[in-house]
């Protein structure tokens, strides 16, 4: 969780040695991360950009269409992909047809960016087995094989928690002060514990089988 404060108050908010941040992380069981108003409305302001030119650049929009995706919360192409169209037509200046041509614009997108994607993978040399298993998608392949990990065996030897899981952070450590070490090679892609287990658990089916065998 963040927690925004104002500037003349950060001091009070982290405490002496960082005390009453972690306290506070103890008691509600969260890592907490405090930032200042300023950090959070340049925060905020960098991501509107961000956002902007993402969706400019995939759906060929102007920079008016782009923005107004970005202020109704849109964050990623997936978003536009998969919401009803009738939640892009309800934004103001939008209709139906604008709303589908939208849809459809990110769907090929998101197209183009699997295609990109699996033959990064495939000249990495990960095995295709991996793409079979469950809650893997080509972008989480790229990541893996990064790490050195390109067949069902070297999947299989890791475990959960090398997998998906965030590593804790000592919480007088402020989020600005210095980059979070994101643990599992997945962390980044939010993937639950369970589906670190089922993905674990897939990748090492093929060592019960030959044992069978």
């Amino acid at each position: 969780v963040e927690v925004v404060v104002p500037d003349e108050q950060l001091s009070l908010g982290i405490g002496r040695r960082g005390q009453n941040v972690r306290l506070a992380s103890q008691l509600t069981g969260w890592q907490i991360d405090i930032l200042t108003e300023a950090e959070e409305s340049e925060r905020r302001q960098k991501e509107f950009a961000e956002r902007t030119k993402l969706f400019m650049d995939a759906l060929d929009v102007d920079e008016t269409v782009a923005q107004l995706l970005a202020s109704e919360g849109f964050s990623d192409i997936e978003d536009i992909a998969y919401v009803p169209v009738a939640d892009l037509a309800a934004i103001e200046g939008f209709d139906d047809d604008l709303a589908a041509e939208l849809q459809n614009r990110a769907q090929e997108a998101l197209d183009r960016r699997e295609a990109a994607a699996r033959e990064e993978r495939q000249a990495m040399g990960v095995e295709d087995a991996l793409a079979e298993i469950p809650h893997l998608t080509e972008a989480m392949l790229v990541t893996l094989g990064k790490a050195g990990i390109k067949t069902l065996d070297d999947l299989a030897d890791l475990a959960t928690d090398e997998l998906v899981q965030k590593k804790r952070v000592d919480p007088r450590r402020r989020k600005t002060d210095t980059t979070e070490d994101k643990g599992g090679v997945l962390a980044a892609f939010n993937l639950s514990e369970e589906q670190g287990n089922e993905i674990i658990m897939a990748a090492r089916a093929h060592w019960f089988e030959d044992e069978e065998a």
